[in-house]
């Protein structure tokens, strides 16, 4: 109990350090800044201009702004981003908070945590300004120091079990079959069903992994009366909260409108009261309330007795209806509680006092493997037993602390429990062995290398190819062709603009020679990565100048390694960007970020990279024997003067 405890005391200390390197950033980049500095930083956009307003299913205000300067300039803001809407008349005074719902090009819709909006909205020009949210910091120590402070109880148990000190126990079960799934996703489900405190569906990509959850989460609420699904992103809440109602089960989506997609409003708390049958009296409550209030607030301070009467008896009604609505609004809310199978939030979503004193025997997590392991514990402090999905082999938590990360912040409580269960002959997990996404030849590497060449390709997809004389797999090298990667003089990222260059002619060549009308007939989904921002930025600004792209660009995504995730694309071009005669690889040498780039592509994968740089790595270098081995290499000489 004491170790684990001196553990979870260190966790808790290098989260601080990564709270306080958040928070000097922010200090850094936004509070000590001018105007001027924030935008060159993408912290700021300024001026906007307002170009619509509405409400909300959940009745919250929303506007759309639309940035007037520096429109290619990039940017920090996204989707769930705390932000202020200011005047430049008087920034101090005229702002208002709200979360971001969505970024285009230049234009950003935002939920704003007013009525209506504000008179100031006409004096001087408006901006948005990046906030600090350290919402998430502090319900992450505080489910940490409840953790560590447990000493007896389920949550004691837990924790010593999934820190790999305690046995975890499985009951015997009939196993659980169910037709849509393959033999492993089933051997996960009855994994599932069976553990007391805890089990693991380890997924690695295109295998279905979040296919099992659902699976199990349908078949946990057929014994149980109500479950809890969470993780880290509002992206794969969504997706479950999707999945889940179109196998009927009922889903109250806890977190703020705004995180969340248009498809998945109707399912919110704040929507779901909204079109409740007692909402429109709720309303009527709330609003009289107001009126009462407004009316005793008239009278003004030199009044006699009887005024003085009539104010009390006015703010003593509005008192009194305030109190009605409460118990009304407290009445709705236990209503659609009482009737939903599934509570869905994102990992520190769990902590809302909406769901506080809730106990689940249940709780999923999802994504787990990309969670910070205080958000982690989070849900447990609700549940008896827990059920983690992921793939520790893909992407890490962000941290923005290179000491907390090396100190063992990185390390999540997915990938502790999963390996500490093993090497102590206790093992918690399943992974998934049969991928759906694929062609065999894209696959294998990975496959070798991350699952101990477990995976198969299923027959579906294991020779699926663009054509017949399109290779599934093709890496294109640079060495030796003066390609010199070049840093970036404002956001010190790296790119390499010959080969950006090369490698969208290359696409541009591979369009023209299937087809445009193929690829717009077969809708072929085309997916342009690199783990470099500035390489991204550089590929956005050329792809359109080439003549077969242009017909084709709505088909293609251009993103970074991170933002692609869980996303998958026929075809996927990645330009590795680093050269250099040190052998330098810097970002590249994250190998888990180079399994996600690689596992994205159905058909045809290709790989631009200068093997000189990249061979003094181990995984490179392995990966380029395997390139030789299925005859997928290529030099870029050939593509120059072809």
């Amino acid at each position: 109990m004491q170790q684990t405890q001196e553990e979870l005391k260190k966790v808790l200390a290098l989260l601080q350090i990564e709270k306080e390197a958040d928070l000097e950033y922010y200090r850094q980049k936004v509070l000590n800044a001018s105007l001027e500095d924030r935008k060159k930083e993408g912290l700021c956009w300024h001026p906007v201009i307002l170009t619509g307003q509405r409400y909300s299913m959940g009745e919250k205000l929303i506007v759309k702004v639309t940035r007037q300067t520096d429109t290619k300039k990039p940017h920090v803001f996204q989707s769930g981003k705390i932000v202020s809407l200011f005047s430049s008349h008087n920034p101090q005074k005229h702002s208002v908070s709200g979360v971001v719902n969505e970024v285009r090009s230049n234009m950003m819709t935002i939920t704003l945590n007013v009525d209506e909006l504000p008179d100031w909205v006409n004096e001087g020009s408006m901006g948005i300004d990046l906030l600090f949210d350290d919402m998430s910091y502090r319900e992450m120590e505080k489910a940490l120091k409840k953790v560590i402070e447990a000493q007896e109880g389920r949550l004691s148990d837990l924790r010593e079990i999934l820190l790999g000190h305690g046995t975890a126990h499985f009951s015997h079960q009939p196993p659980t079959h169910v037709p849509t799934l393959n033999a492993s996703q089933n051997e996960a489900l009855h994994r599932v069903m069976e553990a007391e405190e805890v089990a693991i569906v380890h997924g690695p990509p295109g295998t279905g992994k979040t296919t099992t959850l659902v699976q199990a989460i349908v078949q946990t609420v057929s014994h149980e009366k109500q479950v809890l699904v969470c993780a880290p992103s509002n992206a794969a809440v969504d997706l479950l909260t999707e999945k889940l109602t179109e196998e009927g089960l009922q889903v109250v989506r806890i977190g703020h409108p705004a995180r969340v997609t248009d498809t998945n409003l109707s399912k919110t708390i704040d929507a779901q009261i909204a079109n409740h049958d007692y909402y429109k009296d709720l309303k009527k409550l709330r609003h009289k309330a107001e009126e009462y209030r407004e009316l005793g607030l008239k009278y003004k301070r030199k009044f006699g007795r009887e005024e003085r009467e009539q104010r009390k008896l006015l703010l003593s009604e509005a008192s009194k209806m305030r109190s009605e609505a409460d118990q009304l609004e407290y009445y709705i809310v236990a209503d659609i509680f009482s009737k939903a199978d599934v509570v869905t939030s994102t990992l520190v979503g769990s902590a809302n006092s909406l769901i506080k004193g809730f106990r689940f025997r249940t709780v999923f997590i999802d994504e787990a493997a990309q969670a910070l392991e205080g958000s982690s514990w989070i849900p447990l402090l609700k549940s008896e037993r827990v059920i983690f999905a992921g793939d520790h082999c893909q992407l890490p938590p962000t941290i923005k602390s290179y000491e907390a990360a090396q100190q063992g912040l990185s390390e999540t409580l997915f990938e502790k429990c999963i390996q500490r269960k093993k090497a102590a002959g206790n093992p918690v997990d399943t992974m998934l062995q049969t991928q759906y996404r694929m062609h065999e030849k894209i696959m294998n590497f990975s496959s070798r290398y991350f699952y101990q060449n477990a995976l198969q390709a299923d027959s579906s997809v294991r020779e699926a190819t663009l054509s017949p004389d399109q290779p599934p797999l093709t890496f294109i090298d640079t060495a030796g062709c003066g390609f010199t990667e070049k840093t970036e003089s404002e956001s010190l990222s790296t790119y390499n603009e010959e080969e950006g260059q090369l490698m969208l002619k290359h696409l541009d060549d591979l369009i023209r020679d299937l087809g445009v009308d193929t690829f717009q007939q077969q809708q072929l989904s085309v997916g342009i990565i690199s783990p470099y921002k500035a390489q991204v930025r550089l590929l956005t600004e050329r792809y359109e100048s080439f003549e077969y792209i242009q017909q084709i660009k709505e088909q293609i995504t251009i993103d970074s390694v991170d933002a692609f995730q869980g996303r998958e694309r026929d075809i996927i071009y990645i330009s590795l960007v680093r050269s250099n005669e040190k052998g330098d690889i810097g970002f590249l040498s994250d190998i888990r970020r180079m399994n996600v780039a690689m596992t994205r592509a159905k058909k045809k994968l290709v790989i631009f990279g200068d093997s000189a740089t990249l061979g003094s790595h181990r995984f490179y270098d392995e990966f380029l024997d395997y390139i030789q081995e299925v005859e997928a290499y290529q030099s870029a000489f050939e593509l120059i003067y072809q």
